[in-house]
């Protein structure tokens, strides 16, 4: 066989596999979920809000990143925000994001490593994270800043025995973010604290309500948030009546559904967002040791685990009024499941937004190896995932 007949068939050869990665690609189907069942959302300014927020993107490993070995301590605090991605938050990013149909950025802030001993925060530090909400706040985003990785017994931890320390230091916190934020509006919204837990015991992850040790963490847990409401409500300003977003034990939705949670009192009406995530259902969406890698539209197992938790959500809180956000929820990709991972998505926000709740996907830049979650290209400020992003803005109308 001559050369150039050989060389024209490999282009040929080169040309169709590359059409059929093509066609492949395009084959992933976006469905659009109909839910069974009818549910009252009330009408309400709170959710109607809620409402409004449509659909949420974490900015996960950020500036919720942190360095306990002190090596950050020397450097210029402001580098934190790049420790654990290796990319500045830009503009364009920001704006990528509220293209692709997201209305809520979560901005998940670890503030630990930069206090004094008088537990003041550095200000390059909260003036960068006020600069990177101004971002997305200036698009008419909804935006929610927090207290993150700070959950250790030097800063705060939900028990009795550290219960003088955690206030101190959460006060302190609470009120310089509150401060920060005072002339921002209602799309500015505050939460207390990102899973609190006893971290570092059986009990980290699986709350146990005969366990003396996990009711005290509930009760220490109910007295921050309550404590959380009266600090930042007595920071005047917008402060006096923002929304404010408040979990339950370890942010769990079963947690936040039991009757040992407890929403604080607050002076404004109707201000209080109960916050929880769900990676459900876990052996699909979170364990790195499951095998389960399939998301299928007609399992009716896989979509109970999920309407279970929402049921119990909407049942104790929205049927009453009470506004629910799922600020953070997603599923790992497991390599070759895209279409489950899309299914998921479609179904898990559909399931949601009939319950008059509203979805927050985790993406933590991450797209190989430890949970990766990642949707959107930071360097390049391009959706890496559309197939998923189509999919969550398909089912959240």
């Amino acid at each position: 066989m001559k050369k150039e007949t050989i060389r024209t068939i490999a282009v040929l050869l080169l040309a169709v596999f590359c059409l059929q990665g093509t066609v492949l690609a395009e084959a992933i189907d976006i469905p659009k979920v109909e839910q069974a069942g009818k549910f009252n959302v009330p009408e309400n300014d709170a959710l109607n809000m809620i409402r409004d927020m449509k659909a949420g993107w974490n900015l996960g490993n950020t500036f919720d990143a942190y360095d306990d070995t002190g090596w950050f301590k020397a450097k210029n605090p402001a580098d934190m925000e790049t420790a654990w991605v290796n990319v500045k938050t830009s503009p364009e990013l920001i704006q990528t994001v509220y293209d692709a149909g997201f209305r809520t950025l979560r901005i998940p802030v670890s503030w630990h490593n930069h206090v004094d001993e008088n537990d003041v925060i550095h200000p390059g530090w909260i003036a960068r994270v006020r600069e990177v909400a101004d971002i997305a706040l200036n698009l008419g985003m909804y935006v929610i800043v927090n207290v993150h990785h700070d959950n250790q017994e030097k800063y705060f931890y939900p028990d009795s025995a550290h219960y003088e320390r955690s206030a101190a230091y959460l006060q302190s916190i609470w009120t310089q973010m509150a401060e920060a934020f005072a002339d921002c509006g209602d799309h500015l919204i505050l939460e207390s604290m990102n899973e609190p837990r006893l971290v570092n015991t059986d009990h980290e992850w699986w709350w146990d309500s005969n366990d003396a040790a996990c009711r005290d963490a509930a009760d220490c847990i109910n007295r921050l948030n309550q404590l959380f409401v009266d600090t930042v409500r007595a920071m005047g300003g917008n402060n006096a009546d923002r929304y404010l977003l408040v979990p339950g034990y370890d942010g769990s939705p079963w947690y936040a559904a039991n009757d040992a949670f407890r929403l604080p009192e607050d002076t404004a009406d109707n201000r209080i967002i109960v916050e929880a995530h769900a990676y459900t259902p876990y052996s699909f969406a979170l364990d790195p040791n499951s095998n389960v890698r399939t998301f299928d539209l007609k399992n009716v197992s896989q979509k109970k685990e999920i309407l279970d938790f929402m049921n119990a959500l909407y049942n104790r809180f929205v049927a009453k009024g009470i506004p629910v956000l799922l600020d953070e929820f997603g599923a790992m990709d497991r390599k070759g499941n895209l279409q489950d991972r899309v299914n998921f998505t479609a179904f898990y926000v559909s399931a949601a937004r009939l319950r008059g709740i509203t979805c927050c996907w985790w993406d933590n830049y991450v797209f190989a190896g430890n949970e990766p979650f990642g949707l959107m290209e930071r360097r390049t400020a391009k959706v890496k995932t559309p197939e998923i992003v189509e999919a969550f803005m398909a089912n959240c109308e």
